[in-house]
């Protein structure tokens, strides 16, 4: 995607959403003294254009058991098997995130587990039933934050 050309309204929408995605569309129109009318033709716009790419709903995932975070390098064999490769890692529910990597890895994912034990039956299991090479694993001790790129007025 190319990089988009924001006005002044369309970074404030942008700020105010990634703070909150839940925030009525009136109280974002009142904050930026403009219509409800126009803040919706203004986040269909930033939803059509791709920029906005949904609203999602984070869940703890400790809440619901998945006490490991680990990021799992791949090292793979052939890298003319990334398309295969990819599809089988999205049959694996507990993985979150993969990307496409410079460096060291080829490929990096991003995975949720009960614990080390379930981690270990993930990764010798469906991980090493694909076959794509060697592995490295990073156990995450802790989040300490995540968020939303940065929104500046000055797009420069």
């Amino acid at each position: 995607m190319s990089r988009q050309q924001f006005d002044s309204l369309d970074s404030k929408i942008l700020q105010m959403l990634s703070q909150n995605a839940r925030i009525p569309f009136l109280e974002i129109a009142r904050e930026c003294n403009v219509s409800g009318a126009a803040i919706h033709q203004r986040i269909q716009k930033l939803t059509a254009s791709g920029v906005i790419q949904g609203f999602n709903t984070l869940i703890d995932p400790a809440s619901l058991g998945y006490e490991t975070c680990a990021y799992i390098g791949f090292f793979l064999n052939e890298p003319s098997n990334f398309d295969n490769v990819v599809e089988q890692l999205k049959t694996i529910p507990e993985i979150v995130e993969c990307h496409y990597t410079t460096g060291k890895y080829d490929l990096l994912i991003k995975l949720y587990a009960k614990n080390n034990a379930h981690l270990l039956e993930i990764i010798h299991g469906p991980l090493q039933s694909i076959g794509s090479g060697r592995t490295e694993t990073l156990i995450s001790f802790k989040q300490e934050f995540m968020r939303q790129v940065p929104i500046n007025e000055d797009h420069d």
